[in-house]
């Protein structure tokens, strides 16, 4: 018996949704993680690409359990002395709603160029409404 390795090529990729209403944020994250990296398919390869198109509805309603929504910081620099900027998940999630999946997801995806061409395919939107409904996208339970 021979351990199959996909191709670039035999690759077929689909459109999932996810939708993040009520949701807590790192149980979200774990899932749109392995969706985005293929680990839910039986054709995982470690070292190609086989993940799904990864589409997160109403982020602005995820859940923060405990105090996370006050208490949680996030730490940003912009390259410049004494350039450091921190805000917490109540303010981002006023500015900036898709920012907090973004974060998750991002530091559960491996560093390097593969990480980063399947992260690319994560399309986070605030509201209920995408533009991708001509993909025909998989709503995910």
């Amino acid at each position: 018996m021979k351990t199959y390795l996909a191709k670039v090529g035999e690759i077929d990729r689909k459109f999932v949704v996810f939708d993040a209403a009520n949701q807590p944020l790192g149980r979200l994250a774990v899932k749109i993680v392995n969706a985005l990296r293929g680990k839910d398919r039986p054709t995982y390869t470690p070292h190609v690409d086989t993940g799904a198109f990864v589409i997160v509805i109403n982020a602005e309603k995820v859940l923060l359990t405990g105090n996370k929504e006050n208490g949680k910081v996030y730490l940003r620099w912009t390259g410049y002395r004494s350039g450091q900027k921190s805000e917490t998940a109540a303010e981002m999630r006023a500015k900036h709603a898709d920012r907090l999946i973004r974060e998750a997801v991002w530091g559960m995806i491996p560093k390097g160029r593969l990480g980063r061409a399947q992260y690319r395919k994560l399309k986070v939107y605030a509201g209920a409404e995408h533009p991708h409904a001509a993909q025909n996208p998989e709503i995910v339970k």
